[in-house]
């Protein structure tokens, strides 16, 4: 008679267990009954004649009065790190970053930006315009009139200088 080893009569129970536990012994639930057919699709609505425009986030360039020296305040606050203290993308952090930051000291870049253009890429940040996503969208940091200071603030900086 063949004596059978005590490890391989121990895997062998041990598998059958495994098996009869996941499904190859009687099932004890009940079946879920099929799902019901979806029901028919509505016809498509018909799309307007004219698409309506959608609105601009962003608010019209005249807000109130700007200040050029509360800009510059919240200028060092949250963008000198990375713009530097002058606009001149040497502040500390751009030695890390790849694309450098803009210079807002180069009045022949800068001075060809609208205003509404500044105003969405610190609002909404730099991917919002194609650009950089290392620039952070400030919008949540900075109200729509700190913004526009921020943005007077930046156009004192160019040179040559910004003529509106």
């Amino acid at each position: 008679m063949t004596t059978i080893q005590p490890n391989v009569l121990a895997t062998a129970v041990g598998a059958a267990l495994v098996l009869f536990a996941f499904g190859c012994g009687e099932q004890s639930e009940t079946p879920t009954p099929p799902k019901p057919a979806p029901a028919a699709a509505a016809p498509a609505a018909k799309a307007p004649a004219q698409a309506p425009k959608p609105e601009n986030p962003l608010p019209p360039n005249a807000v109130g009065e700007v200040d050029a020296t509360a800009g510059n305040a919240d200028y060092q606050t949250y963008c000198a790190s990375c713009h530097g203290q002058t606009g001149g993308g040497d502040g500390p952090v751009a030695q890390a970053l790849s694309p450098k930051p803009a210079r807002h000291n180069d009045g022949n870049y800068m001075n060809s930006l609208t205003d509404d253009y500044l105003f969405k890429v610190i609002k909404l940040g730099g991917a919002s315009v194609g650009k950089s996503q290392m620039m952070a969208p400030w919008g949540a940091s900075l109200s729509d009139q700190q913004i526009r200071n921020v943005i007077a603030y930046i156009r004192t900086l160019a040179d040559p200088p910004y003529q509106p």
